[in-house]
């Protein structure tokens, strides 16, 4: 036998895996009841709040200027909330972290002009175009590759213009509405200021029964007139044609991947957690074709929802205030036109202050991840453009801003995207020394095992 012959042949590469392994055991339902608290259940139920009440109300509203029938429109919310309720669910048990999914606001907005010349048979047609697309791009790795490549703060710097208007509505519903958003703020600053009263009463969740009773002691909750109360889900055969496909999918998908999961993604990281990428995008694109069904718009994962369900408490209990979020979401499909006629009720200075209140310590995480180190001069062109409201070719401002921003850093920050690779390299290098010697971390050593 040779020299040659005695050299052990070079290892094949490793494939990477199709999607996330988790880095813990999946959550059991023991494991998840003990972890659970008020604090927890406090989050999640502002989570569904924020979700049941303003991102309902622009449902709503596109649907109807659309000519969509009541039964469509409760369809409609039947479906973004049996998705929310199943991915957050399922996603949030095995990777026992908090990934809350929701559905695009931004792609409900593109929509209005398009149900002005399409009928609503095309419009679902696109639906199943972008769940097919979504599902397909997340299978190939490209979407991690990308997120990959864009610095944090760059990304982070979008979500601090896409979350500022939740601070301006603490200042507008104060100004507007006082004697329901006053109270509110007033509680959440004692009770953030008195450590040993926020033990008792966590911030974010006085607030809510603040504004409960400042909603009901001012005589504000205005229930009107009688409708169903269970969801009866409507199924609209999809008419597939070139001008629906063409006018719909790519924007869609954009709006689905990089911009709402890229918010989602992007607060998730900053909160400590390691979202599996690929896994947030296959399971849009399989939620996205379960909303299609019944004539819903696509599902993702939202920057909102994620910061308020990680808005406070120990990082590896935080995914129990997203299986509560996901639990009254299914009930919220369930009792789809109830709810509806329920959370429009309450004075829309209620909704403003509770989010905004709920979301600060979100939106100062995101001003010191974009501004705090490096890149600081595209993110700051990503701030202004994505503030702008810019829309070309009917894509959000959110997606402009990240894609202008990061050409100007590599244009005027070359050194800060050397450093960035040099340790990048550093990283793997390390990881693949970790796997070859048998010390990398063992399924199920996560955080709170």
């Amino acid at each position: 036998m040779t020299a040659t012959e005695d050299r052990p042949a070079p290892a094949a590469p490793r494939r990477e895996p199709l999607f996330e392994r988790p880095g813990t055991r999946p959550a059991g339902l023991r494991r998840a009841w003990r972890d659970l608290g008020p604090e927890y259940a406090a989050n999640g139920l502002v989570g569904l709040v924020f979700s049941a009440s303003g991102p309902i109300a622009v449902t709503l509203a596109v649907g109807t200027a659309g000519g969509l029938a009541q039964a469509e429109l409760a369809s409609w919310v039947f479906g973004i909330f049996l998705s929310a309720g199943l991915a957050t669910l399922l996603m949030s048990l095995v990777y026992r972290q908090p990934l809350g999914f929701a559905w695009s606001i931004p792609g409900t907005v593109l929509l209005g002009p398009s149900l002005q010349h399409l009928s609503f048979a095309e419009v679902v047609g696109a639906f199943f175009g972008c769940g097919v697309l979504v599902l397909a791009l997340g299978m190939t790795g490209l979407v991690r590759r990308v997120m990959s490549a864009i610095p944090m703060p760059i990304i982070m710097a979008m979500v601090a213009a896409v979350f500022l208007r939740f601070g301006t509505d603490i200042v507008d519903a104060s100004r507007d509405d006082p004697a329901v958003a006053v109270p509110m703020v007033i509680a959440y600053l004692v009770l953030s200021a008195v450590p040993a009263l926020g033990r008792v009463l966590p911030p974010v969740l006085g607030t809510l029964v603040v504004g409960v009773v400042a909603v009901v002691v001012s005589g504000r909750f205005a229930l009107r007139g009688e409708g169903p109360v269970l969801a009866a889900p409507v199924f609209t055969v999809p008419e597939f044609t070139w001008a629906a496909q063409l006018e719909l999918v790519v924007p869609l998908a954009i709006t689905v991947l990089f911009v709402q999961n890229g918010q989602g993604i992007a607060v998730l990281r900053a909160a400590g957690h390691r979202p599996p990428i690929t896994a947030f995008a296959m399971a849009s694109g399989v939620f996205s074709l379960v909303n299609a069904a019944v004539g819903a718009v696509s599902a993702c994962v939202t920057g909102p929802t994620n910061a308020l369900l990680t808005a406070s408490g120990q990082r590896h209990r935080q995914y129990t205030a997203a299986l509560v979020y996901a639990v009254l979401s299914l009930a919220c499909a369930l009792f789809a036109p109830a709810l509806v006629r329920f959370m429009l009720a309450t004075p829309e200075a209620f909704v403003l202050a509770l989010g905004g209140i709920a979301m600060l310590r979100a939106l100062l995480q995101a001003f010191v991840t974009a501004f705090s180190t490096t890149f600081t001069l595209g993110a700051l062109v990503t701030f202004v453009v994505t503030i702008s409201g810019l829309d070309l070719f009917t894509l959000h401002s959110a997606f402009w801003g990240i894609v202008i921003g990061y050409a100007v850093s590599r244009l005027l920050e070359r050194r800060d995207h050397d450093g960035l690779r040099v340790a990048s390299a550093t990283e793997v290098a390390g990881a693949q020394g970790g796997r070859a010697s048998g010390s990398g971390p063992a399924a199920g050593d996560g955080p709170g095992r």
